[in-house]
């Protein structure tokens, strides 16, 4: 009886504790499958991730460890045995009430808690750089700012005040994929506008993605930990060519990174006011290419 004991319960714990080991290590299955974050912020995200994964396979160790019990310690074992008939058992009730309401509590704690880490944009830490994105059918465009920033400038939609005073811009077609250049280990906020429909603006290796809405304007802030080459994309269905909404991600220093700016004004593509598109669909100012449609 006490091998019985032994195999019974050990052998399900073992295993569960083999499981949550893997959970330690930064390999791609310790991650479970979600990306090496490379920003202080997608740290957060794994972090609520690997807790989440613990807890579930906790909760399904203790469930199925309670099913293999009662199956085993209950089970008929002649063909003549009639097994006890309980009607309620007014403890277990109030357990199985009770328990999942609390595991909901701990949960939605925890992800308000990470929410706020990820999307902490606090006028007394302002960030080290702004950068206009719009998003619009079927690509991107990314606004620089030159010179010093305003911070008094806020994303009112129905306000002419930007925090700088001239840009300069990359944005994608057709057949331009456009890049996004950070510097690294500095925060860059990003205003998220659209003309015609709702977008999303992600990047994966940041575990961080948010809508881009008609008619408002989101934002998040990102610190890029690490330099590196990275893809992003529309995570938003948006119309017959949402698969071309793709843009590349440079995370370099602050030398490379003013260079790049220097390099669009040198190559003319600058403006006063950041290309942020008309107030309909259709009348895209600064983002029409010839040959295309809107």
């Amino acid at each position: 009886m006490g091998r019985q004991r032994l195999w019974r319960w050990g052998v399900p714990l073992a295993g569960g504790l083999l499981l949550l080991s893997g959970c330690a290590d930064d390999s791609e299955a310790g991650r479970l499958a979600m990306p090496e974050p490379a920003s202080a912020q997608g740290q957060h995200t794994l972090d609520l991730w690997q807790g989440a994964w613990i807890a579930a396979w906790i909760t399904g160790i203790v469930v199925w460890g309670l099913i293999f019990y009662v199956v085993i310690r209950f089970r008929r074992r002649n063909d003549n045995e009639i097994p006890v008939q309980t009607r309620y058992n007014l403890p277990l009730e109030i357990f199985y009430t009770i328990a999942p309401v609390v595991m909901v509590i701990v949960f939605f704690s925890h992800t308000v808690r990470t929410q706020n880490a990820v999307l902490e944009d606090e006028p007394s830490n302002p960030p080290d750089n702004i950068v206009e994105v719009t998003g619009q059918q079927w690509s991107w465009t990314f606004n620089y700012g030159l010179g010093d920033v305003d911070q008094k400038a806020d994303d009112d939609r129905f306000d002419d005040d930007f925090p700088y005073q001239s840009y300069v811009h990359d944005g994608g077609t057709g057949s331009y994929i456009p890049d996004l250049y950070l510097p690294v280990d500095e925060t860059t906020r990003f205003n998220l506008r659209s003309p015609d429909v709702i977008h999303d603006f992600g990047v994966p290796a940041f575990l961080m993605k948010m809508d881009v809405v008609p008619g408002r304007v989101n934002h998040y802030v990102i610190t890029p930990t690490r330099e590196g080459t990275f893809t992003g994309k529309c995570y938003e269905l948006c119309g017959t060519y949402h698969s071309r909404m793709l843009f590349t991600v440079h995370v370099v220093s602050r030398e490379e990174y003013d260079q790049h700016l220097q390099d669009l004004e040198d190559a003319g593509l600058t403006s006063e006011k950041p290309l942020i598109g008309g107030e309909e669909a259709y009348t895209q100012a600064g983002l029409e290419s010839e040959g295309e449609s809107e």
